[in-house]
């Protein structure tokens, strides 16, 4: 990319400040570990932050027009992706189409864009919106730059809005708009029900682990068995039930590469089987071919379960139930999974995570220095001051 006033990360090295946006916005999306919006079946973050970060950026914005950035397209893409969901995920990757709502607005917020010219980009944006489903069914690269591509094309409907492009009003609600091309129940009014009483920002999920969303309530469970007294040797089957995506998403009983295999519940419920850790490591490629996971992958079945079905997107339940070799068995059900809003994770388990992934990357001391700065972005006065890599 040209130099320009936005940071590629980790490196820190200058382009403008689409290809940034781009470039950190693919990036977030590539290994599984980012936050969900669970009734709008959607990952925010990974287009709203970057476009958000990118555009401070540029802009030599503060620390606190950064996050109100942030919070504005979470509130607004988050809203989109309830409106259109659960039908509009059948065939769309939330991510990769609401995706281009939410950085379109972080992007115009840090800008300070008035509201006629926001609503300008974000009908603009509209027209952007793209991202098929079917891109991670298996292990190809589109899916990460369905991420990027929200966050760049957020920036430019905010710049060209800013410099006078217009687009159609109504785009969103109208016959042949956003809603009826892409979903076949678009709910305008319950999207805009509680706005400005309740806010969705408080109602993220954040990853505990680095795999499919839809498969932590079943490794929750059978964790909880493990941690009951169930062994690895006694077990003769395990029947896991969830909602219908989970299933269909999450299905892929011979996973070959770690792509798949974090799309792959049978192979993240037998790791938890074998008390393993449902980490990073775990879907290394070396990992992947161990004949007792391989083994314990064959002891597990997947079904669609009423209950999960009838409480999902809201909910993301699944129940496990083991049959041991003696002819006992063990049933653990979740209704809910570890991260959801009812069941966060703490700051220090946030902290931890994020060190986790940093620190392999820039080193121990700049990821305990950049975790301090990021505690305290509210109080910058220019964004450019939070350190990188570089």
């Amino acid at each position: 990319p040209a130099p320009g006033p936005a940071r590629i990360l980790p490196g820190g090295k200058g382009g403008d400040v689409r290809t940034a946006a781009l470039i950190n916005g693919t990036a977030a999306h590539t290994v599984e570990v980012d936050d969900i919006y669970s009734p709008g079946l959607y990952h925010p973050g990974v287009s709203v932050v970057a476009a958000a970060l990118a555009t401070a950026e540029a802009e030599g914005a503060s620390g606190a027009d950064l996050l109100r950035g942030v919070v504005a397209g979470y509130e607004v893409s988050n809203r989109i992706a309830r409106a259109v969901n659960p039908a509009h995920y059948r065939y769309w990757h939330t991510t990769g189409t609401v995706g281009f709502f939410g950085a379109t607005v972080a992007a115009a917020s840090v800008m300070r864009l008035e509201a006629r010219v926001m609503a300008q980009a974000m009908a603009t944006a509209a027209t952007f919106a793209a991202g098929l489903r079917h891109a991670f069914s298996s292990d190809a690269m589109s899916k990460p730059l369905h991420a990027g591509r929200a966050a760049e094309g957020g920036v430019l409907a905010a710049l060209a809005a800013r410099d006078g492009v217009t687009g159609v009003a109504d785009i969103l609600e109208a016959e042949r708009g956003f809603g009826a091309a892409m979903s076949d129940a678009a709910d305008w009014d319950a999207a805009l029900a509680d706005l400005g009483t309740a806010w969705t920002v408080e109602r993220m999920t954040q990853k505990p682990y680095p795999c499919c969303g839809h498969a932590f309530a079943a490794i929750d469970a059978m964790r909880a068995l493990v941690a009951e007294g169930v062994a690895p040797g006694d077990i003769e089957r395990i029947a896991v039930a969830s909602y219908r995506a989970a299933v269909e998403v999450c299905e892929n009983p011979h996973p070959i590469t770690s792509y798949e295999a974090k799309f792959s519940l049978p192979f993240s419920v037998a790791l938890a089987a074998l008390g393993r850790p449902v980490d990073l490591t775990a879907f290394a490629p070396e990992r992947l071919p161990d004949p007792a996971i391989r083994a314990m992958m064959g002891r597990v079945s997947l079904v669609v379960d009423a209950e999960a079905e009838a409480a999902f997107p809201a909910l993301r339940g699944a129940e496990v139930r083991v049959v041991t070799r003696d002819g006992r068995e063990l049933c653990h059900r979740r209704k809910t999974r570890s991260g959801d809003p009812d069941f966060p994770l703490s700051d220090s388990a946030l902290e931890e995570k994020f060190h986790t992934l940093a620190a392999p990357v820039i080193g121990e001391e700049p990821a305990r220095e950049l975790a301090m700065a990021l505690w305290r972005v509210d109080a910058l006065e220019d964004v450019r001051k939070i350190p990188t890599a570089g």
